[in-house]
């Protein structure tokens, strides 16, 4: 049991780490543009596209748990985890290479937009930590706090996925 403590105390930590950092590094990164680079403007639909993979991928390993097919389900997190981390690395490699593109929509179209952005925003920075720790209790065997904790980590991480689809589709017509 000590041992599990142990590994659970340094998972943490570096959960910790990795929740505090990504953001930061993202959001500076953000703000950074490549000089005399090509814009790599053939990125947001191919990022959109792993958005929309994770989110069936999601609900894929939901299924697959619930007919205790637990290797399957694992799987398909594991890909889940790939996904938005090669996400993130195009999102940062687009912003790099491109200025940010404006949101074109009037009336209330546009409330709609921001209110979807905005909360994607958050929730994809709220969802680093418990995917980190959901995937970690369930590598510590903890399986009964991995399913408590699932609970909450499944349907945020799903909102993530989704909103990041009907962001890129809500904007899409207005990209140069």
């Amino acid at each position: 049991m000590e041992a599990v403590t142990t590994k659970e105390k340094k998972f943490n930590r570096i959960i910790t780490v990795v929740s505090i950092v990504v953001p930061l590094v993202v959001a500076i990164l953000f703000g950074v543009k490549i000089p005399n680079v090509e814009r790599l403007g053939f990125l947001p639909p191919i990022y959109a596209s792993i958005n929309g993979l994770t989110a069936v991928l999601l609900i894929m390993a939901v299924w697959a748990i619930k007919n205790g097919k637990r290797r399957l389900h694992q799987n398909l997190m594991t890909g889940c985890i790939v996904l938005s981390a090669l996400f993130l690395l195009m999102y940062i490699a687009y912003h790099m290479t491109s200025e940010s593109t404006s949101f074109g929509g009037e009336g209330v179209l546009r409330y709609v937009y921001f209110f979807i952005l905005i909360s994607h925003i958050l929730l994809s920075i709220v969802i680093i930590p418990l995917v980190l720790k959901t995937y970690a209790r369930a590598y510590l065997k903890q399986y009964e706090a991995h399913r408590k904790i699932a609970k909450i980590t499944f349907p945020i991480w799903l909102y993530v996925a989704v909103t990041g689809v009907v962001v890129y589709a809500m904007i899409s017509p207005y990209y140069q």
